[in-house]
């Protein structure tokens, strides 16, 4: 398992890829980050327009049930895949 020492690495790095990541990417990073910092959604889906903020609920919710540590490993492997 990832320590959180290198979760925070991973997280560093994430913001300094050599390119920019697709939005798919990048959800896939957010949705990993917060389950690993804060475990299952835990707020309400957005409503209305907020589409930026529906995709990245829905990317969240779609992590529900996984450890946080389980999280945060694959947060970690899939930053070091992007940065290779």
């Amino acid at each position: 398992m990832a320590t959180q020492e290198e979760f925070e690495n991973a997280v560093a790095k994430s913001k300094t890829l050599s390119e920019r990541p697709s939005n798919d990417v990048l959800l896939k990073l957010y949705a990993l980050y917060k389950q690993a910092s804060e475990g299952d959604v835990n707020t309400d889906r957005p409503g209305g327009f907020d589409f930026k903020n529906i995709a990245k609920w829905d990317a969240w919710k779609k992590q529900e049930g996984k450890s946080q540590d389980s999280a945060r490993e694959e947060y970690v492997q899939y930053v070091n895949e992007l940065a290779s």
